[in-house]
């Protein structure tokens, strides 16, 4: 397993990281879950991602209690705050309150004393971007986080919270977690580049599109019945013709490297320097091994370019 720092901090991560969204505490059966997580672990994979809305704390509970049983500095962990987690008017968004309560019950159940990532989920339209920061600010004071991230913000969004953070003194976000695979590339546009000036690394989700691009899927209209796309609207509709068509092409590319087609699509991601890590979810410890074994592939510059001739194949 090959690690880089997260973007202009000294912390370093795996290139291939471990998520529990839609996955543990709920769809994957706690047995596969734990082997899962302990699977990552023993090759080489320290970065483990969580959230309080991943079925209500559920998925915060089964990763805490498996990662218990290693050493804590041996491993790095994310969790966030944002969603919907009560009924009342303060149990969602990024006040102050919200933030705070929202911090000690993660970390109760995740049996920890801190987190080392604490992401904004989302971006809060009806709080202060101050009084966001001025909080996890408070957290990192107090040892309960050790740095600031957020997930799919706008780059204007990104260069407010910055600005704030500089006038206030307050610490900077060092990470933003986007979704980014070989079918959605919306952050190389405007996120990279000032992600690189600004010193915030990728750690991005759906790298290998809900399963799309293992392969696994042979048509639109035969969706496997023990899928999670079977049971999840929006994830089906996210399955055409055409881009199985694209990943059919792509596994032709993946069989002449003698690797899996989703490991290309892995390596594709780690080909951006300004990626620190891809974080991909696992059902089956399998699937984790398969998955970690993408770190350290490197694509040639005629593998690029065959691919981006796929990807812009309007057939």
């Amino acid at each position: 397993m090959n690690y880089r720092r997260l973007g202009g901090s000294g912390l370093k991560v795996s290139e291939i990281s471990l998520g529990s969204w839609l996955t543990y505490g709920g769809y994957v059966e706690k047995e596969n879950a734990v082997k899962s997580i302990e699977t990552a672990y023993d090759l080489g994979i320290n970065f483990f991602d969580t959230a309080n809305v991943y079925e209500r704390g559920e998925a915060e509970i089964v990763v805490g209690n498996t990662l218990r049983a290693y050493p804590r500095d041996s491993y790095v962990l994310a969790t966030k705050v944002f969603g919907q987690m009560g009924d009342g008017p303060n149990d969602r968004g990024l006040s102050r309150k919200h933030i705070m309560e929202q911090a000690d019950a993660s970390l109760k159940r995740l049996g920890l004393d801190y987190v080392d990532i604490l992401y904004c989920h989302r971006y809060d339209p009806e709080t202060p971007v101050q009084e966001t920061l001025r909080a996890i600010d408070d957290l990192i004071r107090q040892g309960k986080a050790l740095y600031v991230g957020i997930s799919e913000w706008t780059a204007t969004n990104i260069v407010e919270a910055l600005a704030t953070a500089d006038r206030y003194l307050l610490d900077r976000i060092v990470v933003n977690q986007p979704i980014y695979n070989l079918f959605e590339r919306y952050i190389e546009k405007e996120i990279i580049p000032l992600s690189e000036r600004s010193g915030i690394g990728q750690v991005v989700f759906s790298p290998l599109a809900q399963g799309l691009l293992t392969g696994k899927y042979n048509a639109a209209d035969e969706i496997p019945e023990n899928s999670r796309a079977a049971k999840l609207e929006w994830m089906r509709k996210g399955i055409s013709e055409e881009k199985i068509a694209k990943v059919k092409k792509l596994g032709a590319i993946a069989s002449e490297l003698q690797i899996t087609v989703g490991q290309l699509a892995l390596a594709w991601i780690l080909r951006q320097p300004n990626v620190a890590s891809a974080l991909v979810g696992a059902s089956r410890p399998e699937q984790v091994t398969e998955n970690a074994a993408a770190s350290g592939i490197t694509l040639s510059a005629d593998v690029l370019e065959q691919i981006e001739g796929i990807l812009a194949d309007a057939n």
